[in-house]
């Protein structure tokens, strides 16, 4: 499992000119699934974006997470992080999921995430859809 955190002042995601998620100052996150990806890989990984320190503090460190500020959280599944990019001009998507095992873990991401944080945004699995966004910084770190 990858997830791709952007530090964001806001963040949307629209599908056929309808927006369907939001957030104000937060983190936007790109989720791509891998096969052997479970439930207990995505518990892990909730755990680590809820918690890691991408915010400044008072002295302007990176030492707060989103939990600590009460950020929003958009997560967008996003497959082609599963991409092996290593050889030739094409990638491959063999390590990604299956899209019909991905979309329920990928559900069950956005269930858990909302269980445990708030405010929570996501956009739709599968769909075309266009993520707009203002990078704060830009702070971006790729999670493995």
């Amino acid at each position: 499992m990858k997830a791709l955190l952007q530090r964001v002042g806001s963040a949307s995601v629209s599908v056929g000119g309808q927006v369907v998620g939001a957030i104000d100052r937060g983190l936007l996150v790109f989720v791509g699934l891998q096969r052997d990806d479970d439930r207990a890989a995505a518990g892990r990984m909730l755990e680590k974006l809820l918690a890691y320190r991408v915010f400044a503090d008072a002295a302007g460190r990176m030492n707060r997470s989103v939990t600590d500020i009460s950020g929003g959280v958009l997560l967008i599944s996003q497959f082609t992080l599963a991409a092996d990019t290593g050889r030739g001009l094409r990638p491959s998507f063999s390590a990604a999921m299956p899209p019909a095992e991905a979309q329920v873990l990928y559900e069950y991401m956005v269930a858990e995430l909302t269980r445990r944080h708030a405010p929570v945004a996501a956009g739709i699995f599968g769909a075309d859809m266009q993520v707009s966004l203002v990078n704060d910084g830009p702070v971006t770190f790729l999670l493995e």
